[in-house]
């Protein structure tokens, strides 16, 4: 397939955001990594971390139709847990809520990616601050990250009002977090993907970053905290969660 420019060909490891960026990366790349540090990446680790099968699905009305067509629990809003819907975009509430072995869960950013490219038949890889050691060591030891077998790390960003990506600190951190494990790989990075880097680089404390940023801060006052705590714990978990088919599992 021919790259075009916009594909950052010639390196080995690529980095773009949102919807669109995650579309030409797809095009060209072996694999896609998709990173939504505060809601479905870091709910994907714990999910599929406990031996579900998590199932993405962009957020719509659609979700629970689509759970009971194929025998799957569906996770709901952080704010509408009850007792006979106790999953969610919360990580927290993942942790705790019964094991079910099939889940959907529907989000805005992640999901819907991880959705769109997954109809490419790109291999989709779930990460975020908590599993990038593992998801670099994986993407490297199957032998992703050269000029002919690309890696494409994706940020999920954040939506404004009006629908329109907005890139965020999370996002941008959990991402070069994935670049980290891979540069010291000897994995060659894009000028894109090395920015991005760069980004990390200039931050002391990637835990407090998150808490004290813009969607961090939106967690904690709507009373999220465990949310926020259980997404900046970095390099605590060792699950891949690979989307094979429709749904995620453990590489």
């Amino acid at each position: 397939m021919t790259e075009g420019v916009f594909s950052q060909p010639g390196s080995g490891a690529r980095f773009d955001w949102g919807p669109a960026g995650a579309a030409e990366l797809a095009r060209v790349c072996s694999v896609l990594v998709v990173v939504d540090v505060l809601s479905f990446s870091t709910a994907v680790d714990i999910a599929v971390g406990r031996g579900m099968r998590v199932h993405p699905f962009p957020w719509s009305d659609q979700a629970r139709a689509y759970a009971d067509r194929i025998g799957a629990a569906v996770a709901v809003g952080r704010q509408q847990i009850s007792d006979a819907s106790p999953w969610s975009l919360s990580p927290a509430a993942l942790q705790s809520a019964p094991f079910v072995a099939e889940l959907v869960l529907p989000s805005p950013n992640g999901a819907s990616i991880c959705s769109a490219a997954a109809s490419t038949g790109v291999p989709v890889v779930a990460a975020c601050l908590r599993n990038a050691p593992a998801v670099a060591r994986w993407l490297h030891g199957q032998g992703h990250g050269t000029a002919t077998s690309p890696i494409g790390v994706v940020a999920a960003g954040e939506l404004w009002p009006d629908g329109a990506l907005r890139p965020c600190v999370e996002d941008l951190l959990g991402a070069a977090a994935v670049l980290d494990g891979l540069s010291m790989l000897g994995v060659p990075l894009s000028v894109e993907a090395a920015v991005s880097l760069a980004a990390l680089a200039s931050v002391r404390n990637v835990p407090a970053a998150v808490r004290r940023c813009v969607s961090g801060q939106e967690l904690i006052l709507r009373g999220f905290t465990d949310d926020v705590r259980l997404a900046v714990q970095t390099g605590v978990s060792h699950t891949v969660p690979v989307l094979t088919g429709q749904s995620f599992a453990p590489a």
